[in-house]
């Protein structure tokens, strides 16, 4: 069996159609959607760390990296996105690895520009890795450099200084060339793929994992997408505030919704075309097609814009996972069973038969497809200085020294309404105690210095610092 892994960075959940809408409206996905029909669909997936590299770090070796013991990185040619920002350690085998040893053909396409810095290692174990360069603050050109009324055009004025500046001057820099919508890199990307199954159809079995940045900002993609949402036409509104959204005006932030769904649907098309490609080479009844999120993206939720980690929230964390089996085999079935990225990478390897020894990773298709209960009865996210855990009912954040304590009933009618812990002393001690064991006992000093400097979430109690009675 072939295996394809399909990541697309900060995919909504719910802007995926076969899963709901955002709040803004619902988004045009007609291939997500069939893809959707066609899978075994999770509805309670989670990241085990997060965000970005963490995220694939966990996911490219079945591996914990909460609570980032020895992985405070301060390494040449990138910056500190979080604790965890790093490469893979060379002691943990990839799945590239340990697929190419059972004897697959292992390649990754990707844009995801951060997996290919200095220092990085991420194309570890793959027989060919293609890199689109361009997203983001790739210095993929140094200019010609913008106009003042360039950058007016592209960064409201109200959202500029010296770093937001910086970062518009190079994420427009690295456009200039695109003249129509292959030149995009998301539709680049899933070209790329589809070229390598038509460049490999010689291999026994392969196992393809195909990264997209998109739709992660600056969301930018041709005009028509976006007016797809919104006609009308007035300021540009492509990066995340990372703030408060209360006071921004009407408009930028429907531009801003309009923009992400554009730039979702755009993803959409050239996925399908990239399905298309399995189909007309006859390998849909072979190949075992994954497809999962690192995490979401708040664009107006709960007055905020941007992904964060504290206070945590499920428009970034809940993400998506469909499974298509050969021959669309368990087509239409939904599971409720907790999973993480990490026992992904377990079952990937399980099912191709390769060694998947030292593993944290569980097995769950087995019950998922039996209807049966996760053996996870919670999961725990890291994400820097906070640690998030979540049950069926409770939705439990705070900073790893124990404080800053948030708790969502997540049966009431508004989840994320109320603080609770408060009320519940005995549900926030059970479940701090579950982050600590997942922690394996202790965080890093140095991990608990940033919690104490770090300013608790507006609401917080400290209820988890303190003996509860």
């Amino acid at each position: 069996m072939n295996i394809v892994l399909v990541v697309f960075d900060s995919l909504r959940k719910d802007a995926i159609g076969a899963y709901g809408s955002p709040p803004w409206g619902k988004v045009h996905t007609p291939n997500f959607d069939r893809f959707a029909s066609e899978s075994l669909m999770f509805q309670a997936m989670y990241p085990e760390s997060l965000p970005t590299l963490p995220t694939r770090r966990a996911l490219y070796t079945g591996r914990r990296v909460y609570p980032f013991h020895n992985s405070n990185f301060n390494l040449k040619g990138d910056f500190v996105g979080a604790p965890g920002w790093g490469p893979i350690p060379e002691d943990q085998p990839t799945l590239a690895e340990r697929l190419k040893e059972a004897g697959y053909r292992t390649a990754l396409i990707a844009d995801v520009y951060h997996m290919f810095k200095p220092s990085k290692n991420y194309w570890r174990g793959f027989d060919q890795w293609t890199f689109l360069r361009g997203q983001e603050k790739d210095p993929m050109r140094s200019g010609p450099r913008l106009t003042r009324e360039e950058v007016d055009y592209w960064l409201p004025k109200d959202m500029q200084n010296e770093k937001t500046i910086e970062f518009i001057q190079q994420c427009i820099m690295n456009i200039h060339d695109r003249t129509k919508e292959e030149d995009f890199l998301a539709p680049r990307v899933l070209q790329e793929a589809a070229v390598w199954l038509q460049q490999n159809r010689d291999a026994d079995r392969f196992f393809l994992t195909v990264e997209s940045f998109d739709p992660h900002e600056p969301w930018l993609a041709p005009a028509y997408y976006r007016q797809m949402y919104l006609k009308e036409d007035g300021r540009e509104q492509v990066k995340s505030g990372y703030d408060d959204t209360s006071m921004l005006d009407s408009y930028l932030l429907k531009r801003t919704q309009a923009n992400y769904s554009g730039a979702v649907t755009m993803c959409d098309r050239w996925f399908g075309y990239f399905l298309e490609q399995l189909r007309v080479m006859g390998l849909t009844d072979d190949t075992m097609v994954v497809f999962t999120t690192d995490h979401g993206h708040s664009i107006g939720d709960r007055n905020y814009m941007g992904k964060r980690g504290y206070p945590s929230s499920p428009e970034v964390y809940d993400v998506p996972l469909m499974i298509r089996f050969p021959k669309t085999e368990h087509a239409g079935t939904t599971s409720d069973a907790f999973v993480q990225h990490i026992d992904v990478s377990a079952e990937i390897l399980r099912l191709a038969g390769a060694d998947a020894s030292g593993l944290d990773g569980r097995l769950f298709l087995d019950n998922a497809l039996k209807g049966k209960p996760s053996s996870r009865k919670h999961v725990t996210v890291g994400w820097g200085t906070a640690v998030t855990v979540i049950t069926d009912r409770w939705w439990f954040n705070c900073k790893v020294d124990g404080t800053g304590v948030l708790l969502h009933d997540r049966t009431a009618k508004d989840p994320f309404a109320a603080n609770v812990a408060d009320d519940n002393g005995n549900v926030v001690e059970d479940l701090w105690n579950r982050a600590v064991e997942d922690a394996g006992g202790d965080f890093p000093e140095w991990l608990l210095e940033l919690a104490r400097k770090q300013m608790d979430a507006p609401g917080c109690s400290d209820l988890a610092a303190r003996p509860v009675t």
